[in-house]
């Protein structure tokens, strides 16, 4: 199986690369001169995502992801995360804050992942290293087999496939483990085959099963050492790559300081285009203040013009008003004259009425007198 397809990036951005300094542990020492590329590499064979990072050819990042890490953003462009295997604590600066959050939430997605990975690959040795049958000489042989399963997996602790310090030394890291591995194997089952020197022929068969089953262990670590021997070639080749890549990123910045020696008349242009904005923004500046103050004549205009309605409002209401009065004021004079005639036409029929009654007691009067007389003669 090659590199590219065990070892795949599956999530890259550009950061400035720092590392907290050993000797302080307080200030950030910066690992590369300029933003350079982050990856996040998923490995399919042994289920694991790490971060990494390349300066030309030197990795100034090579963290693997554990369910115990946490990435914490300590500003709006900022972030780190603490790798206790590494024994240092890793920072990145980032160019805009939208990129940190991707980052972010890719480095708890992966966490998260490698969590259930963990908890996956502890639930696949728990159900390995239990026993199917009871007894002494079964514990005996699961203690013999134990350490070949840590040596199968030891081997993968230190690969570092795009790191030359990790090529330089795969080949000694997997073949030292493997070293003592028969002799420590075949030493305890002497050491516990002396209590059972005197025993049936059935269970020297069994230690022979056990030896043979030893061996094709070794046969595997044999494989995986080969197998380990050709991703090398293909880190080396993968490395190679990248240096090329490296090679043409300075050549590139060489032209870019070639071309930034003729930024002089591009610096006196700026100025200038800097003046004149600045007296543009200050004429803008002042036609803002002036559209201010037309703003707030208007404002002033339109509630002396609600004031003016609502008075014409009110005029109108009272004029109406004033009509509703007259015409009362109006009825009020008619019934005054026609009473007051009425009163008149009374007084009249009142005095001739009197003039009657004074008229008829003079008349009663004298035929009193009369009456008075004709008895007085008689």
């Amino acid at each position: 199986m090659s590199h590219l397809r065990r070892e795949q990036p599956i999530f890259s951005t550009r950061a400035h690369v720092f590392q907290i300094d050993p000797n302080t542990k307080k200030n950030w020492v910066p690992t590369s001169k300029h933003a350079v590329t982050v990856s996040y590499f998923f490995d399919s064979t042994r289920n694991v995502y790490r971060i990494i990072s390349l300066d030309g050819s030197k990795a100034i990042i090579n963290s693997t992801i554990t369910p115990n890490m946490t990435f914490t953003k300590t500003s709006q462009k900022f972030g780190q995360w603490a790798d206790s295997r590494a024994n240092t604590v890793y920072g990145l600066g980032f160019s805009s804050e939208s990129h940190l959050v991707k980052f972010a939430e890719k480095f708890a997605e992966f966490k998260e992942a490698a969590r259930l990975a963990k908890e996956k690959s502890q639930e696949k040795m728990e159900l390995t290293s239990t026993p199917s049958q009871g007894g002494t000489v079964k514990r005996n042989v699961l203690s013999v087999n134990k350490p070949v399963i840590k040596k199968e997996s030891a081997p993968g602790d230190l690969q570092s496939p795009l790191t030359s310090e990790s090529i330089n030394g795969t080949d000694n890291d997997r073949v030292t483990p493997d070293t003592p591995q028969h002799p420590e194997a075949r030493a305890e089952p002497s050491q516990n085959a002396l209590p059972f020197s005197h025993s049936s022929s059935s269970i020297n068969k069994h230690w022979e099963a056990e030896l043979a089953a030893l061996k094709g262990n070794n046969a595997k670590l044999t494989a995986a050492l080969l197998e380990s021997t050709a991703n090398v070639k293909q880190w080396k080749q993968q490395l190679a790559a990248y240096q090329e890549e490296a090679e043409r990123l300075h050549k590139r910045v060489t032209e870019l300081e070639c071309v930034s020696g003729q930024t002089t008349g591009i610096k006196s242009q700026k100025t200038e285009l800097n003046r004149t904005i600045e007296e543009l923004e200050l004429a803008l500046k002042a036609k803002e203040e002036e559209l201010e103050r037309l703003k707030a004549e208007v404002e002033s205009a339109n509630e002396f013009r609600s004031q003016r309605d609502s008075l014409t409002q009110r005029l109108q209401e009272t004029e109406v008003r004033n009509q509703t009065l007259e015409a009362q004021l109006t009825d009020l004079e008619q019934r005054l004259e026609s009473s007051q005639l009425e009163r008149e036409a009374f007084r009249k029929s009142l005095r001739s009425l009197l003039e009657l009654l004074d008229s008829k007691i003079f008349e009663l009067n004298e035929l009193r007198d009369a009456l008075a007389k004709l008895l007085e003669g008689s």
